[in-house]
């Protein structure tokens, strides 16, 4: 079973997700075990401060190293940990492929940063991967870790309804899933593509995935690309 530490100095931002759809439902049956660590527990600090203000001055302030060390060093006193990932704007950026590496780990650990940053010496000694989910700024690596955690949880073997489901996504195979349909089979004069009901699943698996290489090559050409080139010699 996996494991997954999440540290941080508002734990409480990520309980809720972690409770409810599927990464509750992973929880409750034991496909997944998650741990929140309150950095400030492991302040020294009279008042359980977890931040300064950056040498060389500047606006913000910087996660201190003592409470990281102190957590990270007692993590990992008791167990071994296949990666301590840091969520930073700075990191390469996650994609399904770190995902999938992910997801047949047994411990993982997950630093989210806030503020201006944390102290490079963290980084340096303790972080092993490091990664950004897009090029934007969040207040914190909360929403980052929780973005992560869901898309490495969803591809434990049990964790979703159809074994094919995760394995059908988007990104799976650098390209973007193609239109879906339900019932009804027509609705407000818009009807379902007449293949779909055909019952003809070659025809259908065809249509399908024509209808992905459509879609990303005209909204994400820069992965029709990476798919083109890894498909070129088949």
């Amino acid at each position: 079973m996996l494991r997954i530490d999440i540290l941080s100095g508002v734990p409480d931002l990520l309980r809720s997700p972690l409770d409810h759809s599927i990464i509750g439902r992973a929880r409750q049956h034991n496909h997944v075990e998650i741990h929140l660590h309150d950095l400030r527990e492991y302040s020294k600090d009279n008042h359980q401060k977890i931040d300064d203000t950056p040498y060389g001055g500047g606006a913000g302030m910087v996660l201190s190293p003592q409470p990281i060390f102190t957590c990270i060093e007692k993590l990992k006193s008791e167990r071994t940990y296949d990666e301590i990932i840091f969520t930073a704007p700075d990191g390469i950026p996650f994609e399904q492929s770190h995902a999938n590496q992910l997801s047949i780990k047994k411990n993982l650990m997950f630093l989210c940063g806030h503020y201006k940053g944390v102290d490079q010496r963290v980084r340096d000694r303790l972080i092993t991967a490091e990664f950004s989910i897009g090029d934007y700024v969040l207040s914190g690596g909360e929403l980052p870790a929780l973005v992560m955690t869901d898309a490495v949880i969803r591809l434990i073997p049990g964790v979703l309804g159809n074994a094919e489901s995760a394995l059908s996504d988007s990104f799976q195979n650098e390209l973007l899933e193609g239109p879906v349909y339900t019932r009804p089979a027509e609705f407000k004069g818009m009807e379902v593509p007449e293949v779909l009901r055909s019952g003809d699943h070659k025809k259908i698996k065809q249509w399908r995935l024509d209808q992905s290489i459509k879609r990303t090559q005209n909204r994400r050409p820069d992965l029709f690309k990476k798919f083109k080139k890894n498909n070129e010699h088949q």
